[in-house]
């Protein structure tokens, strides 16, 4: 034989062997298991706990979740401020005597503070979440603008 041509023996005994070819179809696959071992440089993760994420995810997952309760102080601020808003409307459908002036009074008074202590609510739940994610500037500005707030609401009672 030339070297041009080889000879059959040569070949592997997976390609020349009775069960040449391509796998049969559905035949369910199986696992190999690899003599050796993993190299030192690469990181072994741990694949079987979830709990262990990186770091970015992590965070990603706190934001969301500080976003959600901050999203869930503005929603509840505006439907029970809304909510006692329409009740007030209701009770104008009643015959006026004192009682009913009353509440319809303090039905919109409590509106108006919903919508007016709902902003300082969602500050004071955004610097938490911020404090918590170790963005300690955003929280102090945070805590300094609530400080702000409540100076100018005492000094406005004492006026």
């Amino acid at each position: 034989m030339s070297e041009a041509e080889p000879e059959i023996g040569s070949f592997h005994p997976s390609v020349m062997g009775p069960d040449a070819g391509p796998p049969p179809r559905n035949v369910q696959a199986t696992s190999v298991v690899l003599q050796a071992g993993l190299p030192a440089e690469l990181p072994r993760e741990p694949i079987t706990q979830p709990e262990a994420l990186p770091r970015e995810r992590r965070g990603a997952r706190r934001l969301a979740a500080g976003e959600r309760w901050i999203a869930r102080v503005l929603r509840t601020g505006a439907v029970t401020s809304g909510t006692l808003f329409v009740a007030s409307l209701a009770l104008e459908l009643l015959p006026r005597d004192e009682s009913v002036h009353v509440a319809i009074d303090l039905l919109r008074k409590g509106a108006a503070s919903m919508l007016l202590v709902t902003p300082v609510a969602r500050l004071a739940m955004a610097g938490t979440v911020l404090g918590l994610r170790g963005e300690w500037r955003y929280a102090a500005i945070a805590a300094g603008v609530i400080g702000l707030l409540a100076l100018a609401v005492g000094a406005g009672f004492q006026a």
